[in-house]
C-alpha cells in the first residue's frame, strides 16, 4: 500500500511539475527600444504584424542616401530589429504612413522631394514599386489605407491642385499604385488632410484642418463629398486621426488652443454615423498637450497618444490616455527623458496592451531616435531606454 501511495504522489508531483513548465505565460511583453544614429531619426507610425512583431516607419538622417530618407524598420515580437530599409535619394524623403498589406508585404506614404510618395514593399521590405503623385509645388502625403478591393487610398495635402494654397487631397490608386481618381477638398486659407479611412459602406472618411479648425469629410466610394463638419472656437484647433467606430459613428483626436486647460489640450470628439458631435473631451495642464494618434480598444474605449508639457519628467514627453466609450479617463501613463519625446502612433495589441512610436531625445544614440514602446494593458512598461 505504502508503495502504491508513494507512486500516486510521485505521479501527482510530475504532473504538478509538468502543469507548471508547459502552461503558456500570459504575462503580456513590454519593452523599450531605439533605434537610430547620430543624427536625426523618427517614427511615425507603427502597426503590429501578422507574425506578432512590429512594423514601423518614418524618417532617418543617419542612414540612406541623402539628407532625409524613408525608414521602414521591422521587428519581433521583443523589439529586436530584423531589417530596415531606406527609401530616397539626394534630397528630402520622408514616410508619415504604414500598413501591412494582405500579401504581407507594406505599403508606406509620405513625400519625396516635394510629391506624395506612395511605396510598396514585399514582406522583407524590398521595393516592388512606387509611385509618385504631384506637380511644380509641394504635396506630400499624410495617411495611407489599403482597401477593400485592393488598391491604396491616400490623404495629405497639395499646393498644386485645388482651390487656393494648401487644399485636402484624396487620392485613390489600384493594387500597382496607378491613380484611379483624386479629389481636392478646400477653401482659400491652408486645408490639409492628415488621416483617412475607408469606411463600412466603402466610402472614406478623412479628418484634418482647416482655416483653424478640426475638419471631417465623408465622401462616398469615388471621393465625392457626403458632409463635412468642422469642429472648433475662437483659436486655433486641429485634428489629426479619425476612425470609425463600432457604433458606425466616428472619433477624433487632435489639439485644442480653444477649450481646455492651457495653452493646448489634446482633444477627443466623438461623433454620429453623419459627423454630429455626440460629446468631446480635453486633456491636458497648463502648457502644451497634443493627441497625434487613436485606435478604438476592445472594450469600446480609446487610446490616444501625443506629447504633454505639462506633465512627465522633461521638456515635451509621450503621453498615452486611456478612456472609457465616453471618453472620461481610465489612466494615463507619460514615457521620457530630461529632453523632447514625442508620442506619434499608436495601437492596441492582441495581448491588449498597447504599442507606441514616436521619436526620443532623451534616450539612444543620436540627436533623435526613433522610439518603440510596448506597454501592457494599463500602459506599464519594463524600462526606458534601449
Amino acid at each position: 500500500m505504502k508503495k502504491i501511495i508513494l507512486l500516486i504522489i510521485t505521479l501527482l508531483l510530475i504532473l504538478v511539475c509538468c502543469s507548471k513548465s508547459t502552461e503558456p505565460d500570459n504575462n503580456p511583453i513590454m519593452l523599450s527600444k531605439t533605434f537610430g544614429g547620430s543624427d536625426w531619426d523618427e517614427g511615425k507610425s507603427v502597426q503590429q504584424t501578422t507574425d506578432g512583431g512590429y512594423i514601423i516607419t518614418g524618417y532617418t538622417e543617419s542612414f540612406g542616401n541623402g539628407n532625409r530618407d524613408v525608414w521602414l524598420i521591422k521587428t519581433d515580437s521583443l523589439g529586436n530589429e530584423e531589417w530596415n530599409q531606406t527609401f530616397g535619394g539626394s534630397s528630402s524623403d520622408f514616410g508619415r504612413s504604414v500598413q501591412q498589406t494582405t500579401d504581407e508585404g507594406f505599403i508606406i506614404t509620405g513625400g519625396t522631394t516635394g510629391d506624395v510618395w506612395l511605396i510598396k514593399t514585399e514582406s522583407n521590405g524590398n521595393e516592388e514599386w512606387n509611385q509618385t503623385f504631384g506637380g511644380i509645388y509641394w504635396d506630400e502625403g499624410s495617411s495611407v489605407q489599403q482597401t477593400t478591393d485592393g488598391g491604396y487610398i491616400i490623404t495629405g495635402a497639395t499646393l498644386n491642385y485645388g482651390i487656393s494654397s494648401y487644399d485636402v487631397w484624396l487620392i485613390k490608386t489600384d493594387s500597382n499604385g496607378n491613380e484611379e481618381w483624386n479629389q481636392t477638398f478646400g477653401g482659400s486659407n491652408n486645408d490639409y488632410g492628415e488621416s483617412v479611412q475607408q469606411t463600412t459602406d466603402g466610402g472614406f472618411i478623412i479628418t484634418g484642418n482647416t482655416n483653424g479648425d478640426v475638419w471631417l469629410i465623408k465622401t462616398e466610394s469615388n471621393g465625392n463629398e457626403e458632409w463635412n463638419k468642422t469642429f472648433g472656437g475662437s483659436s486655433y484647433d486641429f485634428g489629426h486621426s479619425v476612425q470609425q467606430t463600432t457604433d458606425e459613428g466616428f472619433i477624433i483626436t487632435g489639439g485644442t488652443l480653444s477649450f481646455g486647460n492651457g495653452e493646448a489640450d489634446v482633444w477627443l470628439i466623438k461623433t454620429d454615423s453623419l459627423g454630429n458631435e455626440e460629446w468631446n473631451q480635453t486633456f491636458g495642464g497648463n502648457d502644451w498637450d497634443e493627441g497625434y494618434s487613436l485606435h478604438q480598444t476592445t472594450d469600446g474605449g480609446y487610446i490616444i497618444t501625443g506629447l504633454t508639457s505639462s506633465f512627465g519628467n522633461g521638456q515635451q514627453d509621450f503621453w498615452l490616455i486611456k478612456t472609457d466609450s465616453q471618453g472620461y479617463e481610465e489612466w494615463n501613463q507619460t514615457f521620457g527623458g530630461s529632453s523632447v519625446d514625442w508620442g506619434e502612433s499608436v495601437k492596441q495589441t492582441t495581448d491588449e496592451g498597447y504599442i507606441i512610436t514616436g521619436y526620443t531625445q532623451s534616450y539612444g544614440n543620436g540627436l533623435s531616435d526613433v522610439w518603440l514602446i510596448k506597454t501592457d494593458s494599463d500602459g506599464n512598461i519594463a524600462q526606458f531606454g534601449d
